[in-house]
């Protein structure tokens, strides 16, 4: 079960301020090794700032962040962060793109070549070495980043309502590649997003957010069987899930 294997991020009480407002308050949750977690909620409730202080990018006012058991006071490369805006360095080609992150890592351009092949085909971007970001789509853009997050291979990945500036289909298409990586990989998954339905399909547990400051109002199981495929989003156990979740969250302005 998951929640039998060992941490791979926990909050503890965990607040926010920035100044004199609170953006989130008394956060506590733990996300298993191997676990797909995701944080859903309004804008405002504070989703991204939880991100954030995982990640090593902000500080807390109250309580603490552990990544793999170890007090998180910075940025560090137990964790690596795909953002909603791709966030790619333009003057670099892909194949640059990817390399940034392993060259970090001690690895030569010769040793790093089989990495960077690895996950370009993984992410079905075969053939775009040499070219640079504005000559691919924005679909492709993200498939980048997911490559590039991906290559370095980190304990956690922290995704920041990654897919939420592609169209649907597109949407679809990399939900389906992501959670097939999960799988092969077992690496440890938070995501923010504001959308209840790519949060059950995705996801081993989805944690509800609330209030402004933010702080948890629920949490779910997601006992849907893996592999997932496209099907199961109109099957009932899927669609109950999703209603649910999606009724806590209507309900949470009036606590």
């Amino acid at each position: 079960m998951m929640n039998e294997r060992p941490p791979a991020v926990e909050t503890k009480e965990l607040t926010v301020k920035y100044r004199d407002v609170v953006a989130c308050t008394d956060v506590s949750f733990t996300a298993c090794q191997g676990e797909f977690l995701t944080i859903v909620g309004a804008s405002g409730c504070g989703k991204t700032t939880i991100l954030n202080a995982i990640a090593g990018f902000i500080k807390p006012a109250n309580g603490m962040v552990l990544v793999d058991g170890v007090h998180v006071e910075r940025p560090n490369a137990r964790c690596t962060v795909v953002f909603q805006s791709y966030a790619l360095f333009p003057w670099m080609t892909v194949e640059d793109n990817l390399y940034f992150g392993l060259r970090m890592k001690g690895l030569n351009r010769k040793n790093a070549e089989p990495h960077i092949e690895r996950y370009l085909s993984i992410m079905g971007l075969q053939g775009t070495n040499r070219r640079y970001p504005h000559e691919l789509s924005g679909g492709m853009q993200q498939r980048v980043a997911l490559a590039r997050a991906l290559v370095i291979e980190p304990q956690t990945i922290l995704m920041d309502e990654p897919f939420a500036a592609v169209d649907l289909q597109t949407r679809e298409s990399l939900q389906n590649e992501l959670g097939a990586l999960r799988a092969a990989t077992s690496q440890t998954i938070v995501l923010v997003t504001h959308s209840v339905d790519e949060a059950v399909y995705l996801s081993d547990r989805v944690i509800v957010m609330g209030g402004r400051p933010g702080r948890i109002i629920a949490v779910y199981d997601i006992a849907l069987e893996r592999p997932r495929h496209p099907e199961m989003r109109s099957s009932p156990d899927f669609l109950a899930l999703r209603d649910t979740i999606s009724l806590r969250l209507r309900t949470a302005h009036t606590e």
